[in-house]
């Protein structure tokens, strides 16, 4: 249970980043792309004790789930940029929060999880508390249908993202395995950025500046912890993967709500309040699950 706690509060720190991006001005892509680098080198000075495991990194057999995570990771974030630009946070947080579904999916179907009538009502409730609690405009969500598939591949990427984790974790990742795993999905997207980035100097678009570097310093260090006590979340005895995965994201939704109510002066709306209560409930039901 403490590294799911653990997890939450991690990814609960980075809404708290991106919203003192929005004050301060930063730019969030070079900011997300030094992110990886500080996020990668969180787990080699932490959790990496010599160059050997480096060296042994391409030999296993997680390794190519590793590249396509990582590949997933800034893939994802882009599409999350176009999303917000075109639709608005709203429609982000929710294609991104309602993914939950997928690996959940994948927990009852694939790895014959329980499937309690409790804990189904639970998980239907979580999603209905993720939507009711991102909406933050009076009269919804409004999407051009030109514009539908951007939110889509937010939900696609990242549900893909936390089953593709969930999968190397139960096969292929030991238990001494998850610094050095969870190290080299950053670095992977940390080289794909800096490819980016090299594009954006060639073609004249790139303005390095420093609320850049510390933005990504900000968002590195809980962005690896989120993933790596995730992990470790998963390895915990105790919980199903599917409960744990409907916790760790309705756990998110709910600490990052309060968080903007009380350090962010939000203000909710009533089905926000009705997707909290929602939330509590969905968390009390599929914890009391098994």
């Amino acid at each position: 249970m403490i590294y799911l706690l653990l997890s939450i509060l991690s990814s609960t720190i980075i809404f708290v980043v991106f919203k003192l991006y929005q004050k301060y001005g930063v730019n969030t892509l070079q900011a997300i792309i030094v992110n990886y680098f500080i996020a990668c080198t969180v787990g080699f000075v932490g959790y990496i004790e010599s160059t050997d495991d480096l060296l042994r990194i391409p030999s296993e057999t997680w390794f190519p789930g590793s590249l396509l995570l990582g590949a997933l990771f800034i893939s994802v974030f882009y599409l999350a940029a176009i999303t917000t630009q075109r639709s608005g946070m709203a429609v982000v947080s929710i294609a991104s929060k309602m993914s939950v579904a997928l690996p959940v999916f994948f927990g009852i179907f694939i790895y014959q999880e329980s499937t309690g009538f409790f804990k189904l009502l639970g998980i239907v409730l979580a999603l209905a508390a993720v939507y009711l609690s991102s909406i933050k405009k009076k009269d919804g969500l409004k999407i051009k249908k030109k514009n539908l598939i951007f939110p889509f591949l937010v939900f696609l990427g990242s549900g893909i993202i936390d089953t593709t984790i969930n999968f190397l974790e139960n096969f292929y990742v030991s238990e001494t395995d998850v610094g050095l795993f969870s190290t080299s999905i950053f670095a992977v997207a940390g080289v794909i950025g800096t490819l980016i980035i090299i594009v954006q100097a060639i073609s004249g678009k790139l303005k390095l500046s420093w609320k850049s570097l510390a933005g990504g310093i900000a968002l590195g260090i809980p962005n690896y912890f989120s993933i790596y006590f995730l992990v470790m979340a998963l390895r915990s005895p105790g919980f199903e993967n599917s409960v744990l995965f409907t916790l760790n994201h309705v756990g998110i939704v709910l600490a990052s709500t309060l968080v903007g109510i009380i350090f962010f002066k939000e203000v909710l709306l009533r089905k926000n309040w009705i997707g909290l209560i929602l939330a509590i409930i969905s968390i009390l039901l599929v914890a009391n699950s098994q």
